[in-house]
């Protein structure tokens, strides 16, 4: 059967980007050998982990253009910063970090600064750039950042600020260079964009329709990084489970999954987000088989109350989800289950509340991502009459994470005593005399190593199990 839609950038678009970064390249050059250094770039991220997917995406194309990547932006020739507009404090965040650079530009005027990202894919965020943030050289969206080599051209040839409108048609570019991170663990976004319309989320709005990459795209590049050494590689996509479905053949997430799970090699595979709504038993089947495929499960609740999830649009019941994370236990008995809850959705009753108390309980989450409500403008849920107050909402959210916090206890004590494998990040940021790393489950651990530990699995020993982490020693 014949695809409904090619979703793909036509190659000619990014042979023309290539034509951009090459003749950067050569300026660039030329400026090294004329001042013995090249000149830096700076990508500040923002946001989930898509987010860091399309920083990693900056970061190479501004390598691929002769720049260096540095991790001061006070060094720097450019400076990217990548956007979120999943809550009102992210966006506030971002503005409040471009604001800082005003001063950078005063001391260099030659410094370009972009803003791109979800933040900027809004109109009213684009005028507040255009108005208030005037050294703003220029802001581009979520469809364009394969254009960051066109408008880093026409910006310095014509001197003009530059407000990039979002594409005509979201499509996936292919072949963008990539600068990773640490070597170990990788992101590998494997569709784009949402149709799900939550009542509460921005993200149809900032990253349009979903778009699925080919099967043969992402598996070479997950081949890649599993030839090249990295150990968790975790497929993106706003919706994992709405993989492939853009597309005319029998092929979903689940035999994606299974195909990637068959490359060789000594790694893990994680994904994420997966809408409950869409989480199959065929799913849950193929991880159950797996041979690379960790054993976790994040999928969020977002509410226990169904009158809340209606007004959601989440088009689940807690008993529908329920019954999924059931299924979940008695395939993978030892999996790790994580969660999202919202606190505060406008219309939440008291009632509704102590009923997603009531799931916590029930589902037993090892751990949960927990946020308090806040509008985004544009969405249905902004503009419910029935905003539940501050106070309310933060009095609910302590007690949310009083009761979950009981039960992560719960679920970690278990597994004193026990052996686990663990992928070692190295010394750890707060204290450099110990070690981290996490389990499959995403479990953090600490412990007792070496320098050559960093970025191998190691067996740990669990001696002490706390809330929010685990201790052990390393079983060699």
């Amino acid at each position: 059967m014949a695809e409904k839609k090619n979703n793909i950038l036509p190659p000619d678009e990014m042979r023309r980007q290539y034509e951009y970064i090459e003749k950067i390249k050569k300026e660039n050059d030329k400026y090294a050998e004329s001042h013995g250094a090249r000149k830096r770039a700076f990508v500040m991220t923002f946001g989930c982990q898509q987010n860091e997917a399309d920083s990693e995406k900056i970061a190479g194309m501004a390598e691929a253009m002769g720049y260096e990547v540095t991790s001061a932006p006070a060094e720097a020739s450019l400076i990217v910063v990548n956007t979120c507009a999943i809550r009102e404090h992210a966006e506030q965040k971002a503005l409040s970090v471009i604001g800082q650079y005003k001063h950078l530009k005063n001391k260099n005027p030659e410094l370009i600064i972009a803003v791109c990202g979800c933040m900027v894919t809004q109109e009213h965020r684009v005028n507040e750039i255009k108005h208030s943030y005037p050294y703003v050289d220029f802001v581009f969206g979520t469809s364009s950042i394969h254009r960051l080599p066109q408008l880093i051209a026409e910006r310095i040839e014509r001197g003009r600020r530059i407000y990039c409108p979002e594409e005509s048609e979201y499509l996936v570019a292919e072949g963008v260079p990539i600068k990773r991170g640490d070597g170990v663990r990788a992101w590998v976004s494997v569709m784009y964009g949402c149709n799900n319309f939550c009542s509460y989320c921005i993200v149809p709005y900032v990253r349009g329709r979903e778009r699925s990459r080919t099967r043969e795209a992402v598996y070479a590049e997950v081949a890649e990084l599993v030839a090249n050494g990295y150990k968790d590689i975790t497929l993106l996509g706003q919706n994992v489970n709405s993989y492939g479905k853009d597309s005319g053949y029998d092929y979903d997430f689940a035999d994606l999954l299974e195909q990637l799970d068959t490359i060789e090699g000594d790694y893990m595979l994680h994904f994420m987000t997966s809408h409950p709504k869409d989480a199959t038993h065929k799913l849950i089947d193929v991880m159950s088989r797996g041979k690379h495929i960790a054993r976790h499960f994040h999928l969020p609740m977002q509410a226990g109350s169904d009158k809340v999830l209606r007004e959601m649009n989440r088009r689940y019941t807690f008993e529908k989800y329920i019954s999924t994370v059931g299924y979940i236990r008695e395939k993978m008995p030892d999996a790790v289950i994580t969660s999202d809850i919202m606190v505060g959705f406008p219309g939440e009753s008291e009632s509704d509340f102590e009923d997603t108390l009531s799931a916590l309980e029930r589902a037993k989450f090892d751990m949960i991502y927990s946020f308090i409500y806040s509008p985004r403008k544009g969405t249905p849920a902004a503009e419910c009459e029935e905003q539940i107050p501050d106070a309310v909402k933060s009095a609910r959210f302590e007690r949310l994470l009083a009761t979950q916090n009981a039960i992560s206890l719960e679920k970690n004590k278990p597994l004193e005593g026990r052996t686990l494998r663990v992928l070692c990040d190295g010394r750890s940021k707060n204290n450099s005399e110990v070690f981290s790393g996490r389990t499959e489950g995403n479990k953090i651990v600490f412990f007792d190593g070496e320098d050559t530990d960093s970025g191998e699995f190691l067996n740990v020993y669990i001696e002490r199990a706390d809330t929010f982490a685990l201790y052990g020693k390393i079983i060699r």
